[in-house]
């Protein structure tokens, strides 16, 4: 039997690392830390401010290509606060969303690009009221720790549509077009 080096050895371990592919982790979507803050212009003269809490969802991601990872989201109208019970059933009611018709909100990615420094270009589907139309939104890679024995990471970005290409029509001339979107999202790694 031929003497093998532990040199050989070492060496033959890291050759077969760096010959396999990388593999994207798992995430799932943290729903008591992350959200989606919106805000949306009230008659020209102020704004009103909006959360949809415990949205829910997973992260594919891949540190070494973050190109080939995916996002989806998913997040339900039952979970809309303004801070305002009647309002509330409004914006669920078919003036609005029509939540007994279309209880969630959607986004899945297409494409991934980086775009600076921990900040990403993610392209994909927003479905509102069942209507899909693609969006981009530049999301920040925050930090990563470690609580209570689960790995998490997080994601932060802005966004704006217009809620009208959505189907949300009902009062036009009180209620702005555009809609600006904050995600917040804190993910756990699987």
């Amino acid at each position: 039997m031929r003497n093998i080096s532990i040199a050989t050895i070492v060496f033959a371990a890291i050759a077969l690392a760096v010959a396999q592919p990388a593999r994207a982790d798992s995430w799932s979507v943290d729903p008591v830390h992350s959200s989606l803050v919106f805000k949306i212009s009230h008659l020209g003269s102020s704004f009103t401010w909006g959360f949809l809490h415990s949205p829910e969802g997973k992260v594919n991601w891949d540190s070494a290509d973050p190109t080939k990872g995916s996002i989806e989201v998913t997040a339900k109208l039952a979970n809309l606060s303004t801070f305002n019970a009647k309002r509330d059933q409004h914006l669920r009611s078919p003036d609005f969303f029509d939540a007994k018709q279309f209880p969630t909100l959607t986004f899945k990615s297409s494409s991934i690009k980086a775009a600076g420094d921990d900040k990403f270009d993610v392209t994909g589907d927003l479905t509102i009221r069942g209507t899909t139309k693609p969006v981009t939104v530049t999301l920040k890679k925050l930090g990563t720790a470690t609580m209570q024995g689960t790995t998490k990471t997080g994601f932060d970005g802005t966004f704006t549509i217009n809620r009208l290409d959505y189907g949300l029509a009902f009062m036009p001339q009180g209620i702005g077009a555009d809609v600006e979107i904050h995600v917040a999202l804190e993910v756990d790694k699987k």
